[in-house]
């Protein structure tokens, strides 16, 4: 079959029709690419019908050439705007998908607050570390040694009787104070030394308004050169002045087995004495457990529970309020 200008023209003129109708049907910029591979590609229809001119007499070569760029200009310029309305059709539907009623009912989460035992001891730490202390911790699970032993109770003295616990299998107990923390600290570290312990603890109490089996103690321990029971008084002062403010504050005379001398330290509170915590200078036997020079270094310590200052602080009459998750009680604390 013999090739004529006639022949390439209407080849060009009928594939530029049918590709306008495939570009305006296709739905997809999937399907749009491919089309326009198919009709401008190196390989594509445009270039099979061109590929005849060159059986053209010369003289057509021009007429069939302009006609040629013609169409594959009116082919690009669909392909780009059939490419830009399948995208902004796109861009709506996405916008549509993810657009917020802003008038609809928000979804509310309550904001939340710090426990009262939480804010209370943050409240004691700020005070101390203030006071050049570094906060340590320790395991809830103690060996014997670390929760009696050590602190100058062995297994037959009568002050165990005041801190029964619970025993669990391989000489192992629930701690009954964070002193355990004070002789790990002290093994690791040689003086001088200020160290904050705070966590929670166990002992075998019957539950009831100020007591729980379950609650949470601070203690501190200094050692160093020429520490007295005048450092302790000063220090306890300190406190008590920064947690109760101005208040009148006495020491009695106590007994701890790892403390000599030893005191129980009460305020006035509303017009009453309040016992708030113990304290006294560290025996020496607990200071040669761990290795201290007796004779060269002395300290103090002093411990007391978080539950009962919360209560004070927040005129609670309950100390089972604390550990009840009842949000009536814990929404009044900021």
């Amino acid at each position: 079959m013999t090739t004529t200008s006639n022949n390439l023209e209407t080849q060009l003129t009928e594939l530029q029709s049918i590709a306008s109708e495939e570009i305006n049907a296709a739905d997809s910029l999937e399907q749009l690419e491919s089309l326009r591979v198919g009709y401008l590609g190196k390989k594509g229809k445009v270039s099979k019908i061109l590929g005849g001119m060159g059986k053209l007499d010369p003289s057509d070569r021009p007429k069939v050439g302009k006609l040629a760029n013609e169409v594959k200009t009116a082919l690009e310029t669909a392909l780009s705007q059939k490419k830009e309305q399948l995208q902004q059709t796109a861009i709506a539907a996405r916008l549509a998908s993810e657009t917020l009623d802003v008038t609809m009912p928000a979804v509310v989460v309550p904001q939340g607050r710090r426990h009262p035992l939480n804010s209370t001891i943050d409240r004691i730490l700020d005070i101390f570390v203030g006071l050049g202390y570094t906060v340590a911790t320790g395991p809830e699970i103690e060996t014997d040694y670390y929760n009696f032993e050590a602190l100058n109770t062995p297994a037959d003295h009568p002050a165990r009787d005041m801190q029964d616990t619970f025993y669990l299998p391989g000489d192992r107990l629930l701690r009954t104070h964070t002193s355990s923390v004070q002789i790990r600290y002290m093994e690791q570290q040689q003086p001088p030394i200020r160290v904050v312990a705070p966590g929670r603890v166990y002992r075998r109490d019957t539950v009831d308004a100020t007591h729980s089996a379950v609650f949470h103690q601070i203690e501190l321990l200094a050692v160093d050169e020429g520490l007295t029971f005048t450092d302790l008084k000063g220090t306890i002062r300190e406190f008590v002045r920064q947690i109760f403010g101005d208040v009148d504050i006495r020491f009695r005379p106590s007994y701890f087995p790892f403390t000599e001398p030893s005191a129980e330290v009460d305020v006035k509170w509303k017009g009453d004495w309040l016992e708030v915590l113990g304290c006294g200078t560290v025996d020496p036997n607990v200071l040669e457990a761990v290795g201290y020079d007796s004779e060269r270094y002395t300290g103090f310590a002093a411990g007391f529970g978080v539950e009962r200052f919360a209560m004070v602080l927040h005129q609670m009459d309950d100390i089972r309020r604390l550990y009840n998750s009842d949000l009536r009680f814990l929404n009044q604390f900021n």
